[in-house]
């Protein structure tokens, strides 16, 4: 009796697991220059919430192209390989768990949270940024939006129209960007929200580049350290404001990354310590979120083979990854009032990675 042809409820473990699917699928995987491991970390998903998640990189017509190369083959007699484990990271000899999926999560709007508040939010344009930026607007905030990308603020302007959002395209590290931003934000501003960041190529020490070190802190810590520093006079004028950085598994551990993304994050934990410390008596919090695995668009390509063979080991326990709302929920909680009695928090948002 043949093996049966998986489907798009099907998970992705049981897609690679298949004789017939499983070679499709990692002949698919291979022309992106990728393999399985990079699957990894959603092995517990079915397909179909794959491609609710994967931001269109991995779209319904992919998968109805798997299916019916898969039943091309099996039609004509491919000889099927024999089938991997499921489960194939328990250790031998151990039962194999029945794979669970979490119920889906279901995203709860608190009206109002965010009413006659002035909101500035960086990235805005995707992943988490867009996620964060959306959910203070729908919570009654004025939004500040900025991102790089003028086609991806216009994108989202256009998805929340009739919310209070003005989109700006800026770059954080140029100070004449910086300068628009707080023209648009007017005389007051609540909270900020610091999340544009951009990955490293996954190099240790021995091989990451001068170019790839100064463009990453660039972003992910000068960044972030001028946009505080100018959105935090107003504050100070105000007696009140809330800053949420967002930093990383990798500002906890340093097996999250390369040298040079954990570096900066790193610096944004203590970034935000040192501002939260100084200005907590002036009314000012600031808090950091450090998230675990997340959809974003944002990808790590691995240029070391040392350092991809130490990460990639690290990564067993990695938890399933979550969507930017998800994250956007702990984001707006330590941003709003809701976060009162926190100031220099950093808060894992990972699934439990952090307390592997």
């Amino acid at each position: 009796m043949s093996t049966p042809v998986p489907t798009g409820d099907s998970k992705v473990a049981d897609w690679l697991a298949h004789p017939v699917a499983g070679d499709v699928m990692r002949e698919m995987l291979a022309q992106g220059g990728q393999n399985e491991r990079s699957l990894a970390p959603v092995k517990r998903f079915s397909m179909n919430k794959l491609i609710k998640i994967s931001g269109g990189r991995f779209p319904q017509e992919m998968l109805d192209g798997m299916i019916a190369e898969t039943e091309r083959r099996m039609a004509g007699g491919a000889a099927p390989a024999p089938a991997a484990s499921p489960v194939d990271d328990a250790p031998a000899g151990s039962p194999s768990p029945a794979p669970v999926e979490a119920p889906e999560w279901v995203e709860k709007i608190t009206e109002g949270r965010f009413t006659g508040k002035t909101v500035v939010v960086t990235g805005a344009g995707s992943g988490i940024g867009r996620a964060t930026a959306s959910r203070v607007a729908r919570e009654g905030g004025r939004v500040i939006a900025l991102d790089i990308s003028e086609g991806r603020l216009a994108e989202f302007a256009a998805e929340h129209d009739g919310l209070d959002i003005t989109v700006v395209t800026a770059d954080v590290t140029k100070a004449e960007d910086i300068d628009r931003v707080l023209d648009a934000a007017g005389d007051r501003i609540d909270a900020l929200a610091n999340i544009a960041g951009i990955m490293d190529n996954m190099s240790g020490i021995a091989a990451v580049t001068d170019e790839i070190w100064s463009r990453v802190f660039a972003v992910n810590v000068e960044g972030v350290m001028r946009l505080s520093r100018a959105v935090i006079t107003r504050m100070l004028e105000a007696g009140q404001g809330s800053i949420v950085n967002v930093a990383s598994e990798a500002g906890l551990r340093g097996s999250a990354a390369g040298v040079a993304y954990t570096a900066s994050k790193h610096a944004v934990v203590g970034l935000t310590k040192s501002t939260a410390f100084i200005y907590g008596p002036s009314g000012i919090r600031v808090n950091a979120v450090a998230p675990g695995p997340v959809i974003t668009n944002i990808e790590a390509r691995f240029d070391d083979e040392l350092a991809q063979e130490r990460i990639m080991a690290a990564m067993t326990v990695l938890p399933t990854p979550v969507t930017p709302d998800q994250l956007a929920a702990s984001i707006c909680f330590l941003l709003s009032d809701d976060g009162v009695n926190l100031n220099g928090v950093i808060m894992p948002s990972d699934g439990g990675w952090s307390a592997v």
